[in-house]
């Protein structure tokens, strides 16, 4: 049987189809700028389609959704019903970017008859506990109106935590913590593959300074901008999301193109990744402090995997914490699970290609054995 993985972006799809068995690829592929002009696809349903005419229906025995939210209703994977459409759609506005997007590929391909399985970015973060996921907020905030933080990138952190176990030899009381660097970014803190804290919240705009996202700020910046400035929520919404982040501090989304304007004494340039890189060291030694402890540093993620200047600007502020790495090692790294640690480092610091289509895929296959 194959499995055909779609990973729905807000403009994106890219798709993978999977051998359940063997694990390998047999086919994959990016739709691109969906619904702008030059684009791809008109709609992210049309690009599904795109992908399924390129795999071949005839190939594909069950198809694989990642799903940015699944709020408390979805704990894990899900084998899409009329009853699991219904209460899915209760969660568009959580990740307004994300979920109406998803959901729409998975609405519009029922017709075709295929077994479709939702994998949430959420779910992972299921083993939080209320000191961890409640916010201190009112009582009837979180029991009316679901505001807590629920986390993302969980496929990802699942997958390189778990490989990250395995590679150094631990055990379910190791103490990891992954970073998903990429357009958009989390950190997560997990004891034995489960985890205890995560940087997003209630939507994948709280926590790390992103591409285009603003990460942590004070709330009380929204009030301003709607009753001081006279802003409309949707504008200061889209600006927190769209301007601001990487973008924002100096006018550039790529991290790459950041770093090459770093070298050559950009100003702005440059403080964009002093706060790009503050933000992440802070996260680092508060989840050191809840996990007592670190074995395992992780990195992930377009940035995180191919961007020596980036761990090495995050990790020489974290000496006194044990991590500690070889410039050669971090330079040279390019090998899918890599140790770039100093020999005397007392915490490994790894780097791990991330995997989220093979994770989704094997998700999806032991929810679909289940239900056989």
């Amino acid at each position: 049987m194959n499995i055909l993985v779609f990973n729905v972006g807000s403009t994106t799809l890219k798709y993978a189809c999977l051998d359940a068995e063997t694990e390998e690829v047999t086919a994959s592929g990016l739709v691109d700028r969906i619904g702008q002009p030059g684009g791809d696809a008109i709609n992210h349903v049309m690009a599904a389609k795109i992908a399924i005419d390129e795999v071949g229906l005839n190939n594909v025995g069950v198809i694989g959704h990642r799903i940015v939210q699944g709020g408390d209703l979805f704990l894990g994977p899900t084998l899409v019903t009329t009853d699991v459409l219904s209460r899915l759609r209760t969660l568009d506005t959580l990740a307004p970017l994300h979920n109406p997007a998803a959901r729409s590929v998975v609405e519009g391909l029922v017709e075709i008859g295929t077994p479709q399985v939702l994998v949430f970015d959420t779910s992972y973060f299921a083993s939080l506990s209320p000191a961890a996921y409640r916010y201190a907020v009112p009582e009837d905030w979180y029991q009316n109106h679901a505001v807590r933080r629920y986390g993302f990138h969980g496929t990802s952190h699942q997958y390189v935590t778990e490989k990250a176990i395995q590679f150094i030899g631990g055990n379910d009381e190791s103490r990891i913590i992954s970073l998903h660097l990429g357009g958009g970014a989390s950190a997560t803190a997990s004891i034995g593959g489960l985890a205890v804290d995560t940087s997003m919240g209630m939507t994948p705009l709280e926590g790390l300074v992103m591409a285009t996202r603003s990460g942590d700020l004070d709330p009380a910046i929204v009030l301003h901008m709607t009753e001081h400035v006279g802003m409309e929520p949707s504008d200061v919404r889209d600006a927190l999301n769209r301007q601001s982040g990487l973008l924002g501090l100096c006018g550039d989304p790529d991290m790459r193109t950041v770093l090459d304007r770093r070298k050559t004494g950009d100003p702005a340039a440059t403080l964009a990744i002093d706060i790009y890189v503050r933000r992440i060291i802070k996260t680092i030694g508060s989840y050191i402090a809840i996990l007592g402890g670190l074995d395992a540093l992780i990195f992930t993620a377009g940035v995180g995997q191919h961007s020596p200047e980036i761990r090495w600007l995050v990790c020489e502020s974290l000496q006194h914490f044990g991590i500690s790495l070889s410039e050669d090692k971090n330079q040279a790294c390019c090998e899918e699970t890599a140790d770039i640690s100093a020999p005397d480092a007392r915490v490994r610091t790894l780097v791990v290609d991330t995997n989220e289509e093979l994770a989704i895929a094997r998700l999806v296959r032991n929810t679909t054995t289940r239900q056989a």
